[in-house]
């Protein structure tokens, strides 16, 4: 009830860790990096380390993403923009000042909204704005954020309702995404599918017209494994090759007991190699509800 426990920092990836484990991923072919959480801004060497990533685009790295919460976003936006920051995410629930307040334990609505003309302004365009759906909370808030979507260069999109531990997940509470293109094509017709990229795990719709975009993640009702190829580092070190799944390994530990490059690389291959077709192995949402994982604020999204 108290919000979020900090990490201690001596678990954390130190600035030079995640940069070995950065360049190791980009010499093994990874080409976009996304920077996300808990929370990035809350780091005090962002900067420093998004201009250190911008170093291996001779290496092949193509993209430097970054997913936040926006709050801090508007002072620290003009130094990421300059170390090389490419693309942003902001997570956003709700319109409503109350609702937000309710939601994160905080009255920065204002906050975020600024950081969302402030990106604007730098040109991160189509700006991404994450909103997770739940029934009976913010539902009926998606035509204000598809408004939103037709007169600025904004992809909203709606993510259903996942669970993890500690967030209270219930299938009462997920609107399947197919529900809501339906309801909203119905109130705001015109509704036309864009081509996105093969790997992308959005369905991403606009109007004719519109400056924007809405996009659909259906995680849970329309899984997209087949397609995903994304691995996740988390800020603790340890990899994720399946967002659902409990089991992870520890780069960070295998690095300070002196692990090489090519034994790094090995554990990686080891854990893809145990990555299970869809949900980790789970067959339900409930039985994802049910297994033991990390808490979505210390997975990165």
């Amino acid at each position: 009830a108290d919000g979020v426990s900090l990490t201690d920092a001596r678990r954390l990836l130190s600035a030079e860790e995640l940069l070995r484990l950065a360049a190791l991923f980009v010499r093994a072919g990874v080409d976009k990096i996304r920077l996300t959480g808990g929370e990035p801004t809350v780091r005090p060497d962002l900067a420093a380390v998004v201009g250190a990533l911008d170093g291996l685009r001779p290496l092949g790295l193509r993209q430097i993403a970054m997913t936040t919460n926006g709050v801090a976003l508007s002072r620290l936006l003009p130094s990421l923009h300059a170390a090389g920051l490419d693309k942003l995410n902001l997570s956003l629930d709700t319109l409503q000042r109350g609702r937000f307040l309710e939601l994160t334990r905080r009255d920065a609505l204002p906050k975020v909204l600024r950081a969302v003309d402030a990106a604007l302004a730098l040109g991160y365009t189509p700006l991404k704005l994450n909103c997770v759906v739940m029934r009976g909370v913010n539902e009926h808030e998606v035509d204000a954020f598809a408004a939103l979507a037709r007169a600025r260069p904004i992809d909203v999109r709606f993510i259903e309702f996942m669970p993890f531990d500690d967030n209270d997940w219930s299938d009462s509470k997920l609107v399947p995404s197919a529900e809501l293109l339906a309801a909203l094509s119905q109130r705001q017709p015109g509704l036309r599918r864009l081509r996105t990229d093969a790997h992308d795990v959005a369905r991403t719709y606009s109007w004719p017209g519109a400056e924007g975009s809405v996009s659909f993640i259906s995680s849970m009702t329309e899984p997209f494994c087949g397609g995903c190829n994304r691995l996740r580092l988390t800020a603790d070190g340890s990899l994720k090759v399946c967002l659902f799944g409990g089991s992870e390994i520890s780069l960070r530990d295998a690095m300070r007991e002196g692990a090489s490059d090519a034994q790094l690389l090995s554990l990686v291959s080891s854990a893809l190699g145990r990555k299970h077709a869809r949900h980790a192995g789970l067959a339900s949402p409930h039985d994802i509800a049910r297994t033991k994982n990390r808490p979505m604020t210390t997975i990165g999204g």
